[in-house]
């Protein structure tokens, strides 16, 4: 009987290349997803299309700038840019004027985004936790919702 190598990840080559997206396109991480883009601006900055802000971290682009709720960013400095495909959103110099930390590796086409500082300014503010879900070790369900006017220690830990 062959060997299932799909069954056994541990028996795959650890150093075999695989794409992570199609050819052409390009893979942005950002709070725990993965949006792949089919197009994206040339050059080394993550420019993208306005259509795809939203998706990628929150943000929009209203007349007013680059918005998410009551936080706006005036549109100017670089923020957009014009090409022959049109007009992109210069993500990464987005991210420089909020202070946050990014990591790119251009020859893969991936970028990675901490959180937005001023989204988490709020949490800190209140002392309130973001809102989460949680099962248990019996299976069980919690939610913050369900420790609301009670206190409670919440500790997290992640191996990597």
């Amino acid at each position: 009987m062959a060997d299932n190598l799909m069954a056994h990840p541990e028996l795959r080559h650890p150093f075999e290349k695989t794409p992570i997206h199609p050819r052409g396109s390009t893979t942005v991480l950002y709070q725990g997803k993965t949006i792949t883009l089919s197009e994206t601006g040339e050059g080394d900055n993550l420019l993208v299309h306005p259509a795809d802000l939203p998706r990628i971290n929150g943000f929009q682009l209203k007349p007013e700038g680059l918005c998410y709720a009551d936080l706006c960013i005036p549109a100017a400095d670089g923020l957009l840019v014009s090409g022959s495909n049109g007009d992109w959103v210069d993500v990464s110099a987005l991210a420089v004027l909020l202070g946050q930390p990014f990591v790119v590796d251009r020859e893969a086409g991936v970028w990675s985004f901490a959180e937005i500082p001023a989204k988490r300014e709020n949490t800190l503010v209140n002392a309130m936790a973001p809102d989460f879900e949680v099962t248990d070790r019996r299976g069980n369900v919690i939610r913050r919702a369900d420790l609301k006017g009670k206190k409670a220690l919440i500790v997290t830990w992640s191996s990597w």
